[in-house]
């Protein structure tokens, strides 16, 4: 059975604006039956959550994957703490890494890849408030020349 393809559940656009990311890491996540049917519907929001590396584990915090409408009994807390997938040798650079001033694990999607759920995370160095103002003056920079080779090619 192979597993090919993927399918975007959720994305963090607001990381990409408040961090620089350096690496990224594709983990799986422990989740419960009615927590896949959930995603498979697309009700899920990483934009306030965070990881945190806890005894050699990965835990994802304030994920939050919406209640399965038929899920009755076996829905469980849409904001409770999940356990992340990887290999040992991944978490012990993270960690490290971690140690260093300024730098953070955050999600950055939640994507079907076949019929598992995957995270992407990212190893990140927080912006300052200048370095977000240099991403928005290229972006509209970039927006402005787009605008004007648009208009040139219609002529």
């Amino acid at each position: 059975m192979a597993k090919t393809g993927s399918k975007m559940i959720a994305n963090n656009k607001k990381a990409y604006h408040d961090y620089f990311i350096l690496e990224t890491y594709e983990a799986g996540i422990a989740l419960h039956g009615t927590e896949v049917k959930s995603l498979r519907m697309g009700k899920c929001s990483i934009k306030e959550s965070f990881i945190r590396i806890e005894n050699g584990e990965v835990y994802v915090y304030g994920m939050h994957i919406s209640p399965y409408e038929k899920g009755n009994i076996f829905n469980k807390d849409p904001l409770r703490v999940r356990k992340l997938l990887l290999h040992k040798s991944e978490i012990n650079k993270m960690t490290g890494k971690t140690k260093e001033k300024g730098m953070a694990v955050i999600p950055l999607k939640v994507y079907f890849k076949g019929s598992l759920v995957k995270v992407e995370i990212g190893l990140a160095k927080g912006k300052k408030l200048y370095d977000k103002r240099q991403d928005i003056a290229k972006k509209d920079q970039k927006r402005e020349a787009e605008r004007d080779f648009k208009v040139k090619n219609l002529r």
